[in-house]
């Protein structure tokens, strides 16, 4: 394929970051695009074991603390800990939908709610209104780290994971230069999290194939060719996304 074919299957302004960190060489532009949705595929896999990881250890802590398994339904009782905004009408959503199929169980509802939810369970309200204790979920976890610096970093890793979902680019900064370090440090906090449930990372991820060391290597190489070039290849001190 033409890479104009390719500007048609994508979008031309989808590419053009690409070909603008790459000083306009095509070639180049493409391969980063292949291999920023190699690395999006890699890091989704971390993020898919650590999303399971995290509502399986929330609700197996809280269906301990309620001693109540049905602890989603029960809690969305006026008082109780899912009773308030934004998350009711997720959770009603949920519920109501599995119902409806007749295929409601707990663990349905564990598998059917988002990200979001599960992380919301780490502000004041129902925070507060579990007993304080959802933190006990971090066997591992650095002492000083409290309810309000946990839920910072889990918005942080939420953010991430909805930027790949949405496909967005992981492989520059915020001024469009090619930069792993935005990924690089999501990455490394997503391991942090999953040694902080009281997991071994190697042992989690064992044969799953998704560490992006070979492509942030990949990655690395074009930026450096680029930088040789002229392109405005990357700033090693910046690390957030580009809009």
């Amino acid at each position: 394929m033409k890479y104009e074919e390719y500007e048609t299957a994508f979008a031309a302004a989808r590419l053009n970051k690409y070909l603008y960190a790459c000083g306009g060489n095509k070639a180049k532009a493409l391969q980063l695009y292949r291999l920023n949705i190699k690395l999006c595929q890699k890091l989704y896999g971390v993020l898919n074991v650590f999303e399971i990881v995290l509502r399986n250890a929330i609700h197996n802590h809280y269906e301990s603390f309620f001693s109540d398994a049905n602890w989603i339904k029960t809690q969305l009782s006026d008082g109780g800990m899912l009773s308030a905004a934004p998350m009711k009408t997720e959770t009603i959503s949920v519920i109501r939908k599995l119902d409806h199929t007749g295929k409601y169980t707990p663990d349905r509802a564990v598998s059917s709610l988002s990200l979001g939810f599960w992380t919301y369970l780490f502000t004041k309200y129902p925070f507060a209104k579990g007993g304080k204790s959802i933190l006990k979920i971090f066997p591992n976890k650095t002492k000083p780290l409290g309810q309000r610096a946990v839920f910072n970093e889990l918005q942080i890793i939420k953010r991430f994971r909805n930027r790949i979902a949405h496909h967005e680019p992981i492989c520059f900064d915020n001024e469009g230069h090619i930069n792993t370090t935005f990924a690089n440090e999501n990455y490394k906090l997503i391991i942090r999290y999953l040694h902080f449930l009281g997991y071994n990372d190697e042992q989690i991820l064992l044969g799953l194939n998704v560490r992006p060391y070979a492509i942030f290597k990949k990655i690395e190489g074009i930026a450096r060719m680029s930088m040789k070039s002229g392109a405005p290849a990357k700033s090693r001190d910046k690390s957030k996304p580009p809009d």
